[in-house]
């Protein structure tokens, strides 16, 4: 570093610095800037005045490749990559100019300003107060990046001229605003999206930002004209004010728009109040209050509206028609009591089931499972790295036009406790205690004929001809049922010399069940001929021991990998089960024979039916494994009832017929199977299957594939399931889902999908749940289309846009056939706003809706 010299101030004298220290530099824009001291005082020593009368923090630093004194005009000069450096701020430019009678900065040549939170600010020629507090600027630019979502976001500020006023607050004349990053290759090409302004006004301390006369331009075109807006800039999370509006459409509601308002009432509280206008139904109200606390959260929601055109929906028992007042009240909470144990609970009340759907509210109580309904549940739960404890009530609201409230369980509750330990050390292994305890009442039983009639209309909340077993069905009993169940188990693995691994296992099972049975009423008079009612409380023991063998044979070659065939035995000895048709059968009624469950100790769902007699499983599985990473596994087996009942062809006895028509109701079951293949990370196919022991012929199967090529990503399934008479299912349900989708470009997305009804008989499939009048599914070659949704998407860092259309021929949950169509649009321009419409063409009876 070269250091100048001769700094005499003769007046007239023009003289320059050439690669001064900044030290000295510093010292002299100080001697400039400060105000008069007395002559004694050296330049150090003024320096060292003002660090000491304002602090380290207004210490100024400056760095130049030169310093140019006019004494004539009273300036001093920076010339030559100027940075000055006050106060956390950075001033950058070619030049910089100090008037020592106005006190003013001027910066020109590449100059910008840096803040303190990383805002950049550019412009052509800046005009500032000596603090760089106050000013004007020329060709502005503002460049400001923060986190939102987890994600930075870059926002943009430009206009011809600005006036800087307390290094707080930016007056954009004839602004612009943007998040869009500016094209590489042709800079001034315009943003995809910009507000444009007569005035745009960021104040810091606020932290908002203002427009006045605004114009939102997509691509430099205008497209919608704004007086008056305004909103929290980027760096906010929290703001009282308007939200992005959101849109309604439909045949029964008419148009309306939503523009939801929210207030922050406080850091960890909040109010947002939707206030919706609908053209046919009138004024709807929304209502969302959250609140966080120390050891959790909970939120209240609630929405309500009085009718206009009750007309519009169809009477009561298919629809709301009847109600003038129509809401929903809904409530979320989680709490947690330490780092194991938390409670909460998700409750939601409404005053008829079609409200959700018809008023688009999005509930978070509606589960998203092949029938809709809507679940409420109080918890506690608790887990470690060997236990596991969840206690819970259920309230089900049925949401669908069959549904019958009074056939709905309220469970009361449900506990489950799971714990695993180390088995003492005289017996080693793996000891597991389970425990479940079941509580529920019902007002009316449910029953279902079986089998089922194809061409019969059988009312909305189903109904037998007969009510006996043989002829019916008991899916749910009218009462009170309570029951408990604890088990221990235990189960060591041994490996001998030759590798083959033995594993030993023992469980001992009790439940005691109490029932207090209602039979009282036209349908719940039947009960007694399904269960037993006399006796209020029965108990049920389950002793069983077993023993598993393997024996993997593993081949490894230099070019077709590790290849390893393992055969699997078991055998388990129990008595017979007990209580068959005695107790009710609530939680074991899903009963699937696949490779999932074929070496299970109990095949059984639930706790309500347990397997009992002495079985073997077994069967082979091969697995090879590539040097390259492709994997492949087959799996093949069997099972066979060796001695004792066979619980799974005594369904006959139970309430529901479980175990019928599993392919485990005979001595020999069904053979089962896998077949998995993944020759890459791109591509993958399972496929399923259960066929019968003396034919072979296909029972169940169940086929997924998916394919990730470049820019194309594809899921296809396929399942094919036989009819199940004595389950109410009298038909071959056959299905085929097809989803993809394509990159266009980094940031355009095509997606689609299709389902298939593919079973044999299109007319009888559904018809014994509703009317058939409404047969217009699709016909295409590969059947009859159930459901199709298209869509695209445009995402990049500013702006996000999707459109998609639905159709859906058919409910499921009803087999009412009519077209359900829905388009659904969002815009969102990243840190201004998000608007959506969802526009229904077409509404199924399903929505209680008048056609």
């Amino acid at each position: 570093m070269i250091r100048g010299s001769g700094l005499g101030r003769n007046k007239g004298m023009r003289r320059t610095i050439g690669m001064v220290s900044s030290l000295a530099i510093a010292a002299a824009l100080l001697s400039a800037m400060l105000p008069a001291v007395a002559s004694a005082q050296t330049l150090n020593e003024a320096l060292q005045a003002k660090v000491n009368q304002s602090g380290e923090k207004d210490k100024l630093l400056v760095e130049a490749g030169q310093i140019v004194y006019n004494d004539d005009k009273n300036t001093v000069s920076a010339i030559g990559d100027v940075q000055l450096h006050y106060q956390g701020r950075t001033l950058q430019a070619d030049e910089v100019i100090y008037d020592r009678g106005t006190k003013r900065v001027f910066a020109k040549g590449n100059a910008r300003i840096t803040e303190t939170d990383g805002t950049v600010v550019t412009g052509d020629r800046f005009e500032l107060t000596d603090d760089f507090k106050d000013g004007f600027i020329d060709s502005l630019r503002v460049q400001r990046t923060a986190v939102m979502g987890g994600k930075p976001v870059t926002t943009r500020f430009a206009a011809p001229r600005a006036e800087r006023t307390g290094g707080e607050t930016m007056v954009f004349e004839k602004g612009t605003y943007t998040a869009c990053e500016p094209c590489a290759e042709n800079p001034e090409r315009p943003p995809l999206w910009q507000v444009r302004a007569a005035k745009i006004i960021h104040n810091n301390t606020e932290r908002m930002i203002y427009y006045e006369d605004a114009t939102i331009e997509f691509a430099g075109i205008p497209l919608a004209y704004i007086p008056y807006i305004s909103s929290p800039d980027p760096t906010v999370k929290r703001k009282t004010g308007f939200l992005a509006p959101h849109y309604l459409a439909s045949s029964a509601l008419g148009y309306g728009v939503g523009l939801p308002y929210f207030i922050n009432i406080a850091p960890n509280m909040d109010l947002t109040v939707t206030p919706t206008v609908l053209t046919r139904q009138g004024f709807l109200g929304e209502v969302e209050w959250r609140h966080r606390l120390l050891n959790g959260s909970y939120n209240i929601r609630a929405a309500g509206i009085f009718q206009n055109d009750m007309d519009a929906f169809l009477p009561s028992p298919l629809g709301p028609g009847d109600e003038r007042f129509r809401g929903s009240i809904e409530s979320t909470g989680r709490f947690f009591i330490n780092q194991q144990w938390q409670w909460g609970w998700d409750v939601a009340a409404m005053t008829d089931k079609w409200f959700f759907q018809n008023y688009k509210i999005k509930s978070e109580s509606i589960s998203g499972t092949y029938f809709r309904e809507s679940t409420s549940t109080v918890f506690l739960t608790g887990d470690s790295e060997t236990g596991f404890f969840d206690l819970r009530g259920y309230y089900f609201k049925g949401l669908s036009s069959t549904d019958w409230q009074k056939q709905q369980p309220v469970v009361h509750p449900v506990l489950d406790y799971d714990k695993r330990i180390a088995g003492p050390s005289w017996l080693g292994g793996e000891v597991t205690l389970n425990a479940n305890v079941t509580s529920l009442t019902r007002d009316q039983a449910y029953f279902q004929q079986t089998p089922a009639p194809l061409n019969n209309y059988l009312g909305y909340y189903g109904n037998c001809t007969h009510f006996v077993k043989g002829q019916c069905i008991m899916q749910g009993v009218a009462g009170t049922y309570s029951r408990a169940t604890a088990e221990v188990s235990w189960r060591r693995t041994f490996i001998d010399p030759l590798g083959q691994t033995w594993t030993p296992f023992a469980s001992f099972r009790m439940d005691g069940t109490w029932l207090k049975a209602d039979i009282n009423g036209p349908l719940n008079q039947y009960v007694p001929n399904f269960v037993d009612t006399n006796a209020d409380v029965l108990g049920r023991v389950m002793p069983a021991v077993g023993l598993e063998y393997r024996f993997p044979l593993v081949s490894v070659t230099d070019t077709l990998g590790t290849h390893t065939i393992e055969p699997i035995a078991q055998i388990i000895a129990r008595p017979n089960e007990t209580r068959i048709g005695s107790l009710p059968n609530e939680d074991s009624q899903s009963l699937v024979f696949d490779d999932t469950t074929i070496f299970e100790w109990n095949k059984f769902s639930g706790y309500d039916r347990v397997e009992g007699g002495v079985r073997a499983n077994y069967g082979a599985k091969y697995t090879i494994t590539t040097d390259k990473g492709g994997y492949a596994d087959l799996l093949f087996g069997q099972s066979y009832q060796v001695a004792g009942k066979n619980s799974f062809e005594q369904g006959y006895n139970d309430p529901s017929n479980t175990g019928l028509d599993s392919g485990l109701d005979k001595r020999a079951s069904d053979y089962v199977g896998r077949v998995h293949v993944a020759p890459d990370p791109m591509y993958s196919v399972t496929a399923r299957g259960r066929f019968d022991q003396e034919t072979f012929a296909l029972k169940r199967l169940e086929v997924s594939t998916n394919l990730n090529f470049g820019k194309l990503s594809t899921a296809i399934t396929y399942g094919r399931y036989a009819a199940q008479p004595n389950l109410a299912i009298p038909t071959r349900r056959e299905g085929l889902l097809t989803s993809a989708a394509y990159n266009i470009t980094p940031n355009w997305t095509l997606t689609g999908s299709v389902l298939f009804d593919l079973n044999g008989d299109k007319n009888n499939t559904y018809n014994f749940y509703a009317n058939p009048v409404a047969s217009n599914y699709l016909r295409t070659p590969f059947g009859n289309v159930a459901s199709t949704s298209v869509g695209a998407m445009y995402r990049d860092e500013c702006t996000t846009f999707a459109i998609s259309y639905s159709n859906t021929y058919n409910d499921p949950t009803t087999g009412i056939r009519g077209n359900n169509q829905t388009i659904l649009v969002r815009l969102e321009l990243a840190t201004f706003g998000a608007a959506q419409l969802s526009q229904n063409l077409g509404t199924s009876t399903q929505d209680g809706v008048s056609q």
